[in-house]
């Protein structure tokens, strides 16, 4: 039996939008996932205000997040492979 679900996780999967509620940054890929993550796993958006996290835009035929006021970008690869600058927090 094949599966091809490990690979999906991987593939090059454009996002077609992007907000933010409570620090934690969303993705509507084009295959229909919705992903999230912490803002605190990013080192320039750790230490963002929650107005400027808002401020988030979709670029690169929606490949890449990018933050103009923070010079920050991150790739939607990136995101699905989990490559994260911080490690997760434990909750309080």
């Amino acid at each position: 039996m094949s599966s091809t679900a490990g690979n999906n996780l991987i593939t090059n999967v454009p996002a077609i939008k992007v907000w933010v509620e409570h620090r934690m940054i969303y993705l509507e890929l084009s295959d229909g996932r919705v992903l999230g993550f912490p803002a605190d796993r990013f080192k320039l958006l750790k230490a963002a205000s929650d107005s400027q996290l808002q401020e988030v835009k979709l670029e690169l035929k929606g490949h890449a997040l990018r933050w103009e006021n923070l010079d920050e970008d991150l790739t939607v690869q990136g995101i699905l492979e989990g490559k994260f600058q911080l490690p997760l927090e434990p909750s309080t």
